[in-house]
């Protein structure tokens, strides 16, 4: 399998590959590969001559250093990893700090009309400037044709298509379903700071949102969120940071329900010091 710590070099080498009915996909990662990452990648291999799949954990999306100091960097595994999948087709975009931000390691601001304010902008300040910096650094970069997403980050993936607009990229982003472990937790990084009985227990958050998608179809909103409230107080591992249903589209907290609006719920919740999100389509 190819791996590039080099920008140039990449760049070289997909310009020696593309031809007229070349299509390149792109998967960014910040590393420690899942099944829901590599269901990313096979989506993009379906659809792509080329895949680039780049691992990079991005300092500027942190607010929180301890956040970033401890999340998994296992290169090697996710390398073997990826080569389960295809040894050909897969290229590995894994640069350094300095090959993507050179000496200026600096967000952009962008406006992203609204949807940095909801949910995890509340909580992570600066995170969704430092999100659409690195993924328009990546996206000049690879220059893809389409790009894979997946739906655990549904507000992420919102603000990427935005950004895409205002900057008139031309990059196709496409979101993909969210992959769970057996017992319904959402895939994720940092699930590997889970114990296996924190594993267990954190298959509530999800138990939780399927009851929210029942009970939304007969209940008032603010009677749902007090009850997901009540779910998490006083419990012995989780730490509810926020529970919010939200217009899907344009991710404005629901104020009365409206027949001709699609909902989704987002949740956040601290296992110690593990952060774990989550969301479900409601209609």
């Amino acid at each position: 399998m190819r791996v590039y710590t080099s920008k140039a070099e990449l760049c070289a080498f997909i310009s020696k590959e593309s031809t007229s009915t070349f299509s390149l996909g792109f998967v960014p990662t910040m590393g420690a590969l899942h099944a829901g990452h590599l269901s990313l990648v096979n989506a993009a291999l379906a659809q792509n001559t080329l895949v680039v799949v780049s691992i990079f954990v991005n300092p500027t999306q942190f607010d929180n250093p301890n956040d970033l100091n401890t999340y998994p960097r296992t290169l090697e595994e996710d390398i073997q990893l990826l080569e389960t999948l295809s040894k050909t087709t897969i290229v590995v975009y894994a640069p350094s700090i300095d090959d993507i931000y050179g000496s200026e390691m600096d967000s952009e601001r962008f406006d992203f009309g609204g949807l940095e304010l909801q949910m995890e902008g509340k909580f992570r300040t600066g995170h969704f400037d430092g999100v659409g910096t690195i993924v328009k650094h990546l996206f000049e970069i690879v220059k893809p044709d389409n790009a894979y997403f997946g739906e655990k980050d549904f507000q992420q993936l919102q603000i990427i298509k935005k950004m895409v607009e205002i900057t008139q990229l031309s990059v196709n982003v496409i979101g993909c379903p969210i992959e769970r472990e057996p017992n319904g937790l959402a895939m994720s990084s940092r699930n590997i700071r889970l114990s296996i009985e924190e594993k267990e227990t954190a298959a509530l958050i999800y138990k939780i949102l399927q009851s929210v998608k029942e009970k939304f179809r007969y209940e008032n909103h603010t009677d749902i969120s007090n009850w997901v409230t009540t779910q998490f107080t006083n419990h012995p591992l989780f730490e509810l940071e926020y529970f919010q249903i939200s217009d899907s589209i344009n991710l404005v907290p629901i104020q009365q329900k409206n027949q001709s609006k699609t909902y989704r719920a987002f949740i956040a919740v601290f296992a110690r010091d593990v952060r774990l999100i989550d969301n479900i389509a409601l209609n």
